[in-house]
């Protein structure tokens, strides 16, 4: 099982370019932490809680407190937990997604879960393994965003001094295609994300705002985390707020013999 795991490990790395492919790409790699820094990691592990009117309107709650996230570096392999009061575990991998029981057996599972959204497959409510689906891949695609800017399988093109446009390929889960990330055009540092929540809709065009960052181990991160609608120019209209996350620890791990790397 260790030499499977070290030849998964091996192929992963693969995916990450050793430099950025532009000139703001690597402004932003930079700014949080560094190519080096983020090729030699395995795993994202942070602590958030979240909530907002959509997920009121899909599940009937507002918020959810205190969830514990470890997320693969380099492919779409996610842990949040607990998703629910049983102390129930989301998972993630690649599109599948299940839950699982605090003791590991699974609850219930939901193969290539993303294509079960289009068309308002659920208008009014979604049920827990949507609600797993949408939480995981989003906080996958926000938490490891340096690594995704060094990706190979994503079509990077600079835009202009402070805006990169992402294509995405259909093996990675994420909110749609196309997708543009907007940095401060000094520091690097993530100001705005736009895209299309295609699991609510193709009406759902969302400005996803970074209203702060912080540091750990010297690493910078985003903190908190705010969606609105966004107007046919761009700009975040004033309200409704759609979605929060606010991320209260945040570490980035090496790959470890002795730490399983699964979710």
């Amino acid at each position: 099982m260790y030499q499977d795991r070290r030849c998964r490990l091996s192929l992963r790395m693969s995916m990450l370019s050793s430099e950025p492919s532009s000139v703001l790409a690597g402004r932003a790699v930079a700014a949080y932490g560094g190519a080096a820094r983020w090729r030699a990691a395995s795993t994202v592990d942070a602590h958030f809680d979240c909530g907002g009117l959509l997920f009121g309107w899909k599940r009937r709650t507002l918020r959810f407190p205190d969830l514990h996230i470890r997320c693969a570096v380099r492919e779409p392999l996610v842990r949040i937990e607990p998703i629910d009061a049983r102390g129930h575990a989301a998972i993630l991998e690649g599109h599948d997604v299940r839950l699982e029981r605090p003791g590991g057996s699974t609850v219930d599972l939901r193969r290539d879960a993303g294509r079960r959204f289009p068309y308002g497959r659920r208008l009014l409510s979604w049920d827990q393994l949507d609600l797993a689906y949408f939480l995981t891949q989003a906080m996958w695609n926000y938490l490891v965003l340096p690594g995704l800017l060094l990706r190979e399988d994503i079509e990077w093109r600079q835009l202009s001094g402070s805006t990169l446009e992402g294509r995405f390929p259909a093996h990675l889960p994420t909110h749609c295609a196309v997708q543009q990330y907007r940095f401060d055009p000094l520091s690097g540092l993530l100001e705005q994300y736009d895209y299309t929540a295609e699991a609510f809709g193709r009406w759902a065009k969302a400005a996803h705002l970074v209203t702060e960052h912080r540091t750990a181990g010297g690493l910078a991160y985003t903190a908190r985390r705010r969606v609105k609608p966004r107007g046919p120019g761009g700009a975040p209209l004033p309200g409704p707020l759609l979605i929060w996350a606010d991320i209260h620890r945040f570490a980035l791990l090496p790959p470890s013999p002795d730490r399983d790397e699964s979710p």
